[in-house]
């Protein structure tokens, strides 16, 4: 039975990577299809969601180190 984890582990890696290497294949080739210019757009889309993030964690941290002060909780590093 100790063999059991380890075959199922070595299964869902070995899917996983298949998975994954048809995935990024699909996608190059999708890339190669459309051009440069819906490459443009779908990095500047990018760009837009990776700025919203990162103002949404600092939101989030601000957010969340004003409500531990409130509470009375000591937050200094």
């Amino acid at each position: 039975m100790e063999w059991v984890p380890t075959l199922f582990i070595a299964f869902k890696a070995t899917v996983l990577c298949i998975g994954m290497f048809y995935a990024i294949k699909w996608h190059y080739d999708q890339g190669k299809k459309h051009g440069a210019e819906k490459q443009r757009a779908v990095l500047r889309a990018c760009a837009k969601l990776v700025a919203v993030f990162v103002v949404l964690v600092a939101v989030l941290l601000v957010l969340t180190f004003t409500v531990g002060t409130w509470l009375g909780l000591d937050l200094n590093f």
